[in-house]
């Protein structure tokens, strides 16, 4: 023990024995204060500390405790949005009618066919291949490797070359067998190879009005490939006059089906069909006006076998002939019809004879130039379409016709023996 060390114990040993007993006894007591209140600040500040840090030991507790339930609420919360939102669903309804069945039976039948024809270019003065139109076929029979293709004659008409694109669009070089522009029907035949459907005729005698038919063609081009639309027999030997050489004048009746099924600019020698998928006619026409709709026209098939077995054989349809010009008295002015023709006044119909050719049928039997004909075989002719359809529809080549004419105010009859020509 050093010897400071004992200076300061005993100096503070004798102070301490100097006090008075109040004075020992007062500071005790402020001693023993003081101590009390520092252990006071002491265990102030222990229980802060340890309450704050038991509050974050629960917080911490809690929350993982909560994080099970929480998920579990999520989950529960996404699953029932999920459970509560419709779904879409979809059916795969595979519907079949009388309608489908009848064009599938036929549809592969019905062909596009192109008008290739030669234009002359003004500027370079050199011709070239252009298409000018096109229109619809229907392949109706398989023979010698080749298929035969039946479509109207303006769908033909001028082509230097024909071109036919089949339902998968393999195209082929099309030869053309005949035509007829007095029934509007041709016939072209193709290799046959590529070929797998014929359509099946039916018999357009048989139908009725108001029976369901369906047209299928290729309407605005082939872009319209196989359009199908539906309809009805509106009515039944229907006439139809027809300008077929485009001279303003009416040269022809053409007997149609009359059908609201929609034909359109390249239904043309497209396939009219009945509900058995046979082929009932050939679409042909449509009458577009605007005050028009749904008026569509086809050949009866019944008209349409002989005319395309008769291309077959020969490439065209032998008819009888006059041998004669033609002109309608309603088109000769009144003051001709009295000074030239002195026709009676009762006499206000019937066909003029503009030419007679030398060595034809007419020029054998005595009928000579501004003769009227009024009769033909006791039917009435009142004008050149009545003339025609007698002559092409009621005789044949090699009869004898009786003829009543008017020359010069007398009545007159005639006997002329048919031949076989080209024109009338």
């Amino acid at each position: 023990m050093s010897f400071y060390q004992n200076d300061d114990q005993n100096k503070s040993d004798k102070d301490f024995s100097s006090y008075s007993p109040l004075q020992e006894q007062l500071r005790r007591e402020e001693e023993e204060k003081k101590s009390r209140q520092k252990n006071k600040n002491r265990g102030a500040f222990g229980y802060f500390f340890v309450g704050f840090f038991g509050v974050i030991v629960g917080a911490l507790l809690v929350w993982l405790l909560m994080i099970p339930s929480l998920e579990d609420d999520s989950g529960s919360i996404a699953n029932n949005r999920t459970e509560n939102t419709p779904k879409i669903t979809q059916t795969a309804t595979e519907v079949t009618t009388d309608v489908t069945k009848a064009v599938e039976k036929v549809s592969k039948a019905v062909v596009g066919i192109t008008n290739i024809q030669e234009v002359s270019n003004f500027w370079t003065r050199q011709s070239q291949e252009t298409e000018a139109g096109s229109g619809s076929g229907v392949i109706y029979k398989v023979d010698g490797g080749k298929a035969y293709i039946v479509t109207n004659y303006h769908v033909v008409e001028n082509a230097k070359q024909l071109e036919v694109t089949l339902p998968d669009g393999t195209k082929e070089n099309a030869e053309l067998v005949g035509s007829d522009i007095w029934t509007d029907l041709a016939v072209v035949t193709i290799p046959s190879k590529n070929v797998d459907t014929v359509a099946q005729f039916g018999d357009s005698d048989v139908l009725k009005q108001g029976e369901t038919v369906i047209a299928i063609g290729n309407p605005l081009g082939l872009d319209f490939y196989g359009s199908v639309t539906t309809g009805v027999i509106s009515g039944k030997d229907r006439s139809v006059p027809v300008d077929l050489n485009g001279d303003g004048y009416e040269d022809w009746e053409t007997e149609v089906l009359q059908t609201d099924a929609a034909i359109n600019p390249g239904n043309s020698g497209g396939a009219l069909v009945n509900i058995s998928g046979e082929l009932v006619g050939i679409n042909s026409m449509k009458i577009a006006e605007s005050t028009v709709e749904g008026l569509g026209f086809a050949i009866p098939i019944n008209t349409v076998i002989p005319i395309i077995e008769e291309l077959e054989r020969n490439g065209e349809v032998k008819r009888p002939t006059m041998g004669i010009g033609l002109l309608d008295l309603t088109e000769v002015p009144a003051y001709y019809q009295k000074q030239t023709l002195r026709l009676p006044d009762d006499v206000t119909t019937g066909v003029v004879v503009t030419e007679v050719v030398p060595g034809s049928p007419a020029d054998k039997g005595g009928m000579e130039k501004y003769d009227v004909i009024v009769e033909m075989d006791g039917k009435t002719i009142e004008n050149s379409i009545d003339l025609r359809q007698h002559l092409y529809n009621d005789t044949k080549i090699g009869d004898t016709m009786k003829v009543k004419v008017y020359r010069q105010g007398k009545m007159m009859e005639l006997q002329v023996k048919l031949t076989e020509g080209s024109q009338l």
